[in-house]
């Protein structure tokens, strides 16, 4: 592969038909949150939501989204691309189309969309592209990929416009890059990636925000 195709990969998402075969069975069987003491993937009950969140690096990501009341479960893994049940060297190529991605499971009563989401804006800078920082590629991408028909559409469309107001009005020149779209496969990360800074306390997290506050629950 020749320098100019790495770079091509790193920026820009891949197609389809030049993604990675990836495998049929998955890398991982899912395990126990350290932190919380549920199954990764356990399936919303009545009254929760589900919810992938992508912020850059996905081990910061988490912890932030664990630590927050009314979340029941997170979880790590890939989304938005191409690829079936990819590794992690496998999706930092670019060749796979997914973005490192946070599964979060949420009690709608303890936790609204709006402050979720709010944590969400805030926790990075969602204006910077295929990147967080320092982290390049398609797989630092910011995303949220949602459940159709949660209600989830409409509040994410209503904050990405309160957010946006507030990133004009605070000086900011750049748009915000997003990808929102209902959400398709999710692949855990492996093991070593789940809840990585519970394992690792001081261990890389990439979190950055723009410094700008996201006004939960106003609309513009």
């Amino acid at each position: 592969m020749s320098f100019m195709t790495m770079l091509s990969n790193k920026f820009s998402l891949v197609d389809p038909a030049m993604a990675l075969p990836g495998r049929a069975e998955p890398i991982v069987t899912p395990g126990i949150h350290t932190v919380l003491g549920r199954p990764l993937d356990l399936a919303p009950s009545a009254g929760e939501e589900e919810v992938l969140f992508g912020l850059g690096c996905f081990w910061g990501a988490e912890r932030l989204f664990w630590t927050m009341p009314g979340v029941v479960v997170t979880a790590v893994g890939y989304a938005g691309g191409h690829t079936p049940n990819p590794t992690y060297h496998e999706v930092c190529t670019g060749r796979t189309g997914h973005t490192e991605v946070v599964r979060v499971v949420f009690d709608t009563a303890r936790l609204s969309r709006e402050e979720l989401l709010k944590a969400f804006w805030e926790g990075h800078d969602p204006t910077q592209g295929m990147r967080q920082g320092n982290d390049t590629g398609t797989q630092y991408r910011s995303a949220i990929y949602f459940a159709e028909g949660s209600g989830m559409a409409e509040a994410v469309d209503a904050s990405r416009a309160t957010y946006a107001a507030a990133l004009k009005a605070a000086g900011h020149s750049r748009t915000i890059t997003t990808e929102i779209k209902p959400m398709g496969d999710f692949y855990f990360a492996e093991e070593y990636h789940q809840q990585y800074l519970d394992k690792n306390p001081g261990g890389y997290c990439g979190l950055g925000g723009t410094g700008v506050a996201c006004p939960a629950g106003l609309t513009v």
